[in-house]
C-alpha cells in the first residue's frame, strides 16, 4: 500500500513537472519580441560592450542570414545566443520530462521512451512555432524546430547515464531485500 501511494505521488509529480515545462514554453511563445527582449537589461548590466572585440570575430549563419556583431549589433548578437540556448534548455527539459512520464506506464521500454520523448518534443516544437505565428512580432522558424529537437536529443543523451545508474542501484537494492 505504501509503495503504491509513493508511486502515485511520483507519477503526479512527473506529470505536473511536464505540464509546468510545457506551460513555460507556451508562456514565452505568447509574448511579443518586445515583451521578452533582453537588450534593455543587457545594456544596463553590460555597459561598454565587454568582449565586443572578441565577439566581433564570430559569425553564424542561421536561416540563411548572417548573425554577427556587425550585422545585428552587440546586444542583439548576445541575445540571439541566449534565446537559442533557451530553446535547447527548455525543449531538453521537455524531452526528459516526456521520457520520465512515458516510463511510468512502460518502465521497461527504454528505447520506446526515447522515441516517444523525441516525437513528442518535435510535435510540441512545431506547435510552438505555429503559436509564435499567431503572436504579433514573432517569426516562426523551421530551424527552431530542429534546434528544439537537438535540445531534446542532447538532454536525453546527458540524462541516460544518470537514469541507468539509478536503475542499477534500484535493482540492486530491491534484489538485496529479496535475499
Amino acid at each position: 500500500m505504501v509503495a503504491e501511494k509513493e508511486f502515485q505521488v511520483k507519477s503526479i509529480a512527473r506529470i505536473v513537472l511536464l505540464l509546468v515545462i510545457a506551460g513555460i514554453i507556451y508562456s514565452f511563445s505568447s509574448q511579443t519580441y518586445e515583451e521578452q527582449s533582453l537588450v534593455p537589461m543587457m545594456q544596463k548590466v553590460l555597459p561598454g560592450e565587454p568582449f565586443a572585440d572578441v565577439l566581433s570575430q564570430f559569425k553564424v549563419m542561421y536561416w540563411g542570414k548572417e548573425i554577427s556583431v556587425e550585422t545585428k549589433g552587440y546586444y542583439y548578437f548576445l541575445e540571439f545566443f541566449i534565446r537559442k540556448f533557451a530553446h535547447l534548455l527548455l525543449f531538453g527539459l521537455l524531452a526528459v520530462a516526456l521520457f520520465r512520464v512515458y516510463l511510468l506506464w512502460k518502465p521497461d521500454r527504454f528505447f520506446g521512451g526515447i522515441l516517444v520523448a523525441l516525437i513528442g518534443t518535435g510535435i510540441y516544437a512545431a506547435f510552438d512555432e505555429w503559436h509564435q505565428l499567431q503572436t504579433g512580432g514573432r517569426t516562426p522558424l523551421v530551424n527552431d524546430v530542429f534546434l528544439d529537437l537537438a535540445g531534446g536529443l542532447i538532454a536525453l543523451l546527458l540524462y541516460m547515464p544518470f537514469y541507468w545508474w539509478r536503475r542499477i542501484i534500484w535493482r540492486k537494492k530491491n534484489s538485496d531485500k529479496n535475499l
